[in-house]
């Protein structure tokens, strides 16, 4: 009797925390040589892990040879304090104001719709595709025929969600967008150099824009028309997310970068890179002409501000713990390939469906392992989620749909006009997933909530 309590005290002192950062001794290298630099804002650690960045969205490669490459890669991605700093500046950056509409998904974070609204536009949520998700990814993804359906003169964006790192069916999508292009309306406004810019890339596009919500997807793969697409390059506009819970953290922070065709780099109204680069860095960092570390150049302190923007940029410490992170990326993806392999078999067991991580056509970022326990209510969910909490296992829910949120309750959106979000949302339960996990400690996961399903 006395050695079985022993043994129960054991496995409720077992604690498995849902998503905690891998901070590696590279990391902890790189941050002390920032700090030891005399440099830890804005600065050469931050271009730097710019330049890696594109490079590796660019080939899925991380090595990155900066005395051979550093043109190549200039001026494609820009890193920025948070992910939805990244989502406004982006909507930003292509004019999206007052008066204009977005259309988002209803199962998402907020983040994906806080940022149209910081800019002044109206966001419009639409249903998920169905109430087990996408046939092929089980992914809680949009419903494209009602984003089509949404579409009229206002619409200016599209926001996709690449929900637990599974990159969205951006072919339907753009084929649901290139259906309703005689809608778009784009503006004419040459008052300031920003605006210009973004009335140049309205008209270059002439459609709504196709904004990724890719924060969890960094990595993450899809074949499109016989070709392997990377997250970041399937969209007009992409944003990533090195929160800490994130597949790659810089403690906080995120990323902005672009793919826009080639009909916005021609004829009058063409934009360049360089350009487009610019203008988030002015809108990171006040408006000023110059960051800091230009001004620092002998001589170089006089600078001008030519908007009154904002400030959001990131810094070399918080670069720095990218880079090490950027290093180690391919063996960390692995590892949780490895914990999906071990929880997609035993869960099959049981009757669990789950989020499809990985097949010949697609490749997902490995951010989420979503599971969907048959037959219960969110009630009953909630009280599964407590009996493994109080066997030491931190669950979670991703995703509570926007419409059930009070924020957006106020501005008049119900749940009953998206039922298959309910649906999906109801039965869903987040499985710890981060690669300080053994295998024992996925194995004992498994078995804790078969135990918790019967109880339930």
């Amino acid at each position: 009797m006395g050695r079985q309590m022993q043994m129960e005290d054991n496995v409720q002192r077992r604690r498995i925390l849902f998503s905690p950062p891998d901070i590696g001794e590279r990391e902890i290298a790189e941050v002390t040589d920032v700090l030891r630099s005399g440099w830890i804002t804005t600065g050469p650690r931050t271009k730097r892990l710019e330049r890696r960045l594109a490079a590796y969205i660019r080939t899925g490669n991380h090595v990155y040879t900066e005395d051979v490459d550093a043109e190549v890669w200039d001026n494609k991605v820009v890193c920025l304090n948070s992910a939805t700093a990244a989502e406004e500046l982006n909507l930003r950056i292509f004019g999206v104001g007052p008066g204009d509409e977005v259309i988002v998904p209803a199962y998402t974070y907020t983040a994906s719709a806080a940022a149209a609204m910081h800019v002044g536009a109206n966001v419009v949520f639409v249903d998920t595709v169905d109430t087990g998700g996408a046939g092929d990814t089980h992914a809680p993804e949009m419903d494209y025929e009602a984003v089509a359906a949404a579409i009229n003169s206002k619409t200016k964006a599209i926001v996709a969600v690449d929900l637990g790192g599974v990159i969205c069916d951006y072919k339907r999508l753009r084929k649901a967008v290139e259906s309703r292009r005689d809608c778009f309306v784009p503006c004419c406004d040459r008052s300031d150099g920003l605006k210009d810019l973004s009335s140049r890339l309205q008209r270059g596009l002439h459609r709504a824009a196709i904004f990724a919500d890719s924060a969890h997807a960094l990595g993450a793969w899809r074949v499109v028309d016989g070709n392997k697409w990377y997250a970041g390059q399937l969209a007009d506009f992409t944003s990533f997310s090195f929160h800490a819970v994130k597949n790659l953290t810089t403690a906080e922070g995120g990323a902005s970068t672009w793919k826009l065709p080639s009909s916005c780099y021609k004829g009058m109204d063409a934009v360049t890179d360089k350009e487009i680069y610019h203008y988030y860095q002015l809108l990171s960092l006040h408006g000023q002409s110059k960051d800091a570390f230009a001004k620092s150049q002998a001589g170089l302190w006089e600078y001008d501000i030519v908007g009154p923007w904002y400030k959001c940029n990131m810094t070399d410490i918080m670069a720095a713990i990218g880079l090490g992170q950027l290093d180690r990326y391919a063996e960390m993806l692995e590892r949780r390939r490895q914990i999906i392999e071990i929880y997609d078999n035993a869960v099959k067991e049981f009757g669990v469906q789950h989020l499809i991580h990985s097949s010949c056509e697609w490749e997902s970022g490995k951010h989420l392992y979503l599971a969907r326990i048959p037959g219960i209510t969110s009630e009953q969910r909630s009280k599964l989620i407590k009996i493994m909490a109080e066997r030491g296992i931190a669950c979670n829910v991703h995703y509570k749909p926007l419409p059930l949120m009070t924020a957006y309750q106020k501005l008049g959106w119900d749940i009953k006009h998206f039922p298959h979000a309910y649906g999906y949302y109801e039965n869903v339960i987040s499985l710890p997933l981060h690669t300080l996990l053994s295998d024992s400690d996925v194995n004992f996961i498994v078995e804790e909530l078969r135990g918790a399903m019967r109880k339930i």
